[in-house]
């Protein structure tokens, strides 16, 4: 077993979110993915952090994830305003991108676990465009029940013995984070939970153009896509966010020095 390895981090709420640039981020995950070290990172964004906000054993889950990374701008915004002065977003899909170009000049190989075979299948023809070096070691879909003892232990020695050095997870938030979280030591590769990056970079839901991600409006985006699945789940967590959010910067020291004239 590899000990912890303690990155910067600024909080939001009450999660330490890794306060790196972009491409820190990349180079760390693909420092651990060489040597095939048994990590969880976890992308980060509003509706996670509610999440573990209203549920300890998930709020657990986060604090112990090796990374996690601001990938909704809100958080973008609140670690910028609380010191981390320079953080780039770091979002799913551009995390998924940067870490298959580089995957395969590095010499790592990437193992796709969940979603369903008919997206996995798209994915790979357009990995076979985008990246025809990436060595794919495997893409493995699996059911919507949990895994018997046995499917479960089959799964991690078809991993390991695939030896990939990065395993992208999509189950959905918090599923796919319980599942890294009770998967770390046993998978010796760097577990990264993408959510929705498979259906988007398989061509099935589009991704919000630049100026509206930049903007901070993807969410709005994609609930017109998907309005019937995320009325609720944004109705229920942006606007308690929002308040806490808004209390632990009217509590800051930062906002504090500023209130007096003291701040930058």
């Amino acid at each position: 077993m590899v000990g912890r390895t303690f990155l910067p981090t600024q909080k939001v709420l009450d999660f330490p979110i890794t306060a790196l640039r972009f491409d820190d981020q990349i180079q760390t995950i693909l420092r651990w993915a060489i040597a095939r070290e048994s990590k969880a990172v976890c992308v980060a964004n509003v509706h996670m952090l509610m999440e573990a906000h209203w549920n300890p054993e998930f709020a657990n889950v986060l604090h112990n994830a090796d990374l996690v990374t601001p990938d909704g701008m809100p958080l973008v915004w609140m670690m910028r305003y609380m010191g981390a002065r320079y953080q780039d977003r770091v979002a799913g899909m551009d995390l998924f991108l940067a870490l298959c170009e580089k995957a395969q000049t590095q010499n790592v190989s990437v193992f796709f676990v969940g979603s369903q075979t008919e997206i996995l299948s798209r994915m790979r023809e357009r990995l076979e465009n985008e990246f025809p070096k990436l060595k794919v070691a495997a893409m493995e879909p699996l059911p919507f029940r949990p895994l018997t003892e046995t499917e479960d232990e089959a799964l991690i020695n078809t991993i390991n013995s695939s030896g990939a050095g990065v395993v992208f997870v999509s189950l959905g938030c918090p599923k796919q984070e319980k599942w890294m979280a009770q998967h770390q030591d046993k998978i010796q590769a760097v577990m990264i939970g993408v959510g929705g990056v498979f259906p988007v970079y398989a061509g099935i839901q589009k991704r919000a153009p630049r100026i509206v991600r930049d903007l901070g409006f993807e969410w709005l985006y994609r609930w017109v896509q998907e309005p019937r699945r995320l009325w609720r789940r944004y109705g229920t967590t942006i606007p308690p966010f929002i308040w806490l959010a808004t209390k632990q910067m009217l509590s800051s020291s930062r906002f504090a020095g500023v209130f007096l004239g003291t701040g930058d």
